[in-house]
């Protein structure tokens, strides 16, 4: 809960009005009524509330008077941490305001969405006999699918329950216009959303009508859905307290931010997904997905000191590469050598899945997580776990081993992520600026790199006059543990600025931009072409290796400074999700298994609303006015990893009002001419690998509608921006066939038959798929028109229901045999 504006100054008076405002909640809110019990009108808020929760707890009404007892603890926490006690204050006063009464309501409130969601089942101590193996992912979602039979297979298309719905004040400002658009429905659960201003706010900028615009969207998000979990613009970027002191193992997390992925540090699937999916989320409480392949990463050997998660990654992605291996793939890391890596570390991993190209990362929870996750403060978020692991002889469709020994302090030349070289390689790179921030650098990191230049002052070391240098913690909680340990005045008398929590340089969208042809060196995750600011130049590297190179502004290796750092000082100054080596660890949590309803049917694809992808696929023709069964143009070629920054450059992602708006800047700075071509009827692109990779954006997909795209054809899709085509009626198709790439020559000729399912172009025929629900989707025109015809049950309905003929632009075929449920069974959905 942030110090919000509405929240009054700190009084000791007494609060005459408060108990009768509280019991008439209790009473509108929950039907209960405390009828002949007198309460005291003095008092502090926090005592009036007490004493209202003694007598529901003794009638039984136990999780009312837990849910008051929730707003005590808010009233007694400061604001540093998510409370309403202004972090100035010494003592015990509280705050007293309309806020108070909001809190209450929005707690009580929550119960009735508690009582209304889909109750879970509850897992079993052990694995069925007669349950095929499975990976951690798999057992994630057969714990959340809707069919409930307690195993899943790859290549099933299920509806699955949902957990908690994350989006940033940026993501929500479209996500609120899809939300009116729908007819304002409401959302599932009122303490399952959580929504952080990271991207674009900064008191510097919060006066710009654009700021103040998103900040009122949050604002009245808020207030509209009486959010419990809602703290403010700048508290934390969206990940990092979400992580630290929600996230929970076996829990399912659907975001609007490619690095949702992050959580999955702590055992839990967590997803990103383009706006429009994440609202359908957001007010249904569940959404479907084709079970993806996993591959697993083993991890064996111990890193040197000072190694830790973001030098681990660009190992990895160095060894492995980008959109090789992960792609459309969920990452397992598993293996001896999670033993040394922290919750931190495996934070940063997980983070920098998404530029490894996977769906998402996810660690095996071990005592290292369950320690973790047991030093929480507030047991509602850490009395729903589930650990699960994977079974011995679950099926990865890949193994790599990566041996920890090997990783040491590397930089990322921009503007790749995967093109990584030892520091020594960069060395006496001049530099314009370092950068010390984002998402993907944790609380462990930022004390490392405080530590190291601590050594360089006592050395001697003296920071140069030119440069800039700004570090910005991932949270006010993180902020205030560096204030309170020196350690931010270290980082001071090294030349830096602290920023606000915020996504800072790392998105180059707000008050933080790099110039053109500045050189940066940053502990971001990405580096991709004007990714910092227009023109400028980012590599990425370790918050220690940037805070060595901060001196001379010139990349340095971190580790002679690392290795002057006391051991003993070090352990001391380690935040909860680091590892110490003063601190014994935890006993291995008890895991669980699925369970499913019916344990007759574990093994039978298609029960209940899970649906099989094994058989013909469903490659009927969509039913279009007469003349649009051919979509005919000319070939615009684009290469490999065309990413969603480049499609839709963050600068003009607030400020347009029109697909059209953001379509003339579509491409604008990595292929000037891509526009006007369009526009000559070049309007067939053809593509190569891992098209769409990069942000969650769905606004890559807008801009390309806007700018006169009539289908985008490519070797592969990235997973986000592939859901977002169909949900935004934009057709997108994949072939992998050589010889139509070879074909397909920049400006020719190029036709789509609907009708047959054939792409011509040369003269030559290729045949194409496109699953049940993408045909579902662009038929209906998109993910919102769908919603407007079946509400609510809008995933039961595209899951479930034959496409029969229905009003509108609609399918026209009925399933063909073999499918299941309207699924197909050869090849799913192509997602």
């Amino acid at each position: 809960m942030g110090v919000l504006e509405n929240v009054q100054t700190p009084v000791r008076s007494p609060n005459k009005m408060l108990a009768p405002l509280i019991l008439g909640l209790v009473e509108d809110i929950r039907g209960l009524s405390l009828g002949d019990h007198s309460f005291a009108s003095q008092g502090s808020p926090s005592d009036i509330i007490e004493e209202i929760s003694r007598p529901l707890q003794t009638l039984g009404y136990t999780r009312e008077a837990e849910a008051l007892r929730n707003v005590i603890q808010i009233c007694q926490t400061s604001s540093n941490h998510g409370g309403l006690l202004p972090s100035e204050s010494d003592g015990p006063a509280e705050v007293f305001g309309s806020e108070i009464t909001f809190l209450v309501s929005a707690w009580l409130e929550s119960l009735n969405s508690e009582d209304r969601a889909a109750h879970q089942i509850v897992p079993s101590p052990t694995r069925p006999a007669n349950r095929r193996p499975m990976t951690l992912t798999e057992k994630i979602f057969a714990m959340h699918d809707i069919g409930r039979r307690g195993v899943v297979c790859p290549g099933e298309t299920i509806r699955v329950s949902v957990d908690w719905i994350m989006a940033s004040e940026a993501s929500w400002s479209g996500m609120e216009r899809t939300y009116n658009q729908l007819g304002k429905p409401g959302i599932f659960r009122n303490d399952r959303f959580w929504l952080a201003g990271d991207h674009v706010v900064d008191p510097r900028v919060r006066d710009h009508p654009t700021v103040k615009r998103l900040i009122d969207s949050s604002e009245r998000a808020k207030k509209v859905f009486k959010m419990t979990e809602y703290q403010g613009m700048n508290y934390t970027i969206m990940h990092t307290e979400f992580y630290r002191e929600r996230a929970q193992p076996g829990s399912l997390v659907i975001g609007s931010d490619s690095h949702t992925c992050s959580s999955g540090a702590v055992g839990c699937l967590a997803i990103g997904l383009g706006a429009a999916d994440v609202t359908m989320a957001l007010v249904t409480g569940e959404i479907w997905f084709k079970v993806p392949e996993c591959i697993n990463i083993k991890l064996v050997g111990q890193p040197s000191r000072g190694i830790g998660g973001k030098d681990v990654i660009l190992f990895i992605l160095q060894q492995l590469r980008r959109n090789t291996v992960a792609s459309e793939r969920v990452v397992e890391y598993t293996g001896p050598g999670l033993e040394y890596l922290s919750l931190d570390a495996r934070f940063a991993i997980a983070n920098m899945t998404t530029e490894f190209g996977g769906i998402t990362g996810i660690f095996v929870p071990d005592a290292i997580t369950s320690t973790f996750i047991n030093s929480r403060r507030l047991p509602r978020h850490k009395n729903a776990s589930n650990y699960f692991r994977p079974d011995e002889h679950a099926t990865y469709v890949e193994t790599h081993t990566i041996d920890l020994s090997q990783a040491h302090s590397f930089v990322a030349k921009y503007p790749n992520p995967d093109d990584v070289v030892s520091v020594a390689e960069m060395a006496t790179t001049a530099l314009d600026g370092c950068f010390i921030g984002a998402c993907t650098t944790a609380e462990e990191d930022l004390i490392l790199g405080a530590l190291v230049l601590e050594q360089g002052l006592k050395k001697g070391l003296v920071p140069v006059a030119h440069g800039k240098r700004k570090v910005v913690p991932g949270s006010r909680p993180i902020l205030d543990m560096l204030r309170k340990t020196g350690l931010a005045g270290i980082y001071e008398d090294a030349g830096f600025e602290i920023g606000v929590p915020g996504c800072s340089y790392c998105v180059g969208m707000s008050a933080d931009k790099a110039g053109p042809g500045e050189v940066w060196l940053s502990s971001q995750n990405r580096n991709f072409e004007n990714r910092m600011g227009t023109g400028s130049i980012g590599n990425l590297a370790s918050a220690a290796t940037v805070a060595a190179s901060s001196f001379d502004m010139k990349i340095t290796d971190p580790q002679p400074l690392i290795d002057l750092i006391d051991q003993v000082r070090w352990d001391q100054l380690k935040g909860r999700g680091s590892l110490r080596s003063v601190t014994p660890r935890g006993s291995e949590p008890r895991y669980v298994e699925p369970c499913g309803l019916d344990n007759d049917h574990r093994d039978t694809p298609g029960v209940g609303t899970t649906l099989s992808s094994s058989g013909p696929s469903p490659n009927g023709p969509l039913s279009f006015q007469e003349g649009e069964e051919i979509i005919s143009g000319k070939v615009n070629r684009l290469g490999d990893f065309i990413d969603t920054d480049a499609l839709a450059p963050a600068q003009f992602l607030v400020d347009a009002k029109s697909n059209e708006e953001l379509g003339t800047h579509c491409l604008e700075y990595t292929h000037p001419e891509f526009r006007s071509r369009v526009a000559e009827g070049f309007n067939i692109v053809v593509a190569g690998t891992g098209f769409g990779c990069g942000s969650s954006r769905e606004q890559a997909v807008l801009a390309l509608l806007g700018c006169g795209v009539k289908c985008v054809i490519a070797r592969s899709f990235a997973f986000i921006y592939s859901r977002n085509q169909p949900n935004f009626g934009l057709l997108g198709i994949t072939v992998t066939e050589d010889e139509f790439f070879a074909a397909a020559k920049d400006g020719d000729d190029i036709s789509v038959d609907l009708a047959r399912n054939v792409i011509v172009v040369g003269g030559v025929e290729f045949g194409f798929e496109l699953s049940r629900i993408e045909k579902e989707l662009i038929g209906l025109g998109g993910i919102s028109p769908a919603f407007m015809k079946f509400g609510k049950q809008l995933f039961q309905e595209l899951c479930s229901t034959p496409p029969a003929l229905r009003n509108g632009r609609m399918l026209r075929n009925h399933e063909p045999k073999g499918t299941v449920g309207g699924c197909s069974s050869a090849t799913g959905l192509q997602w």
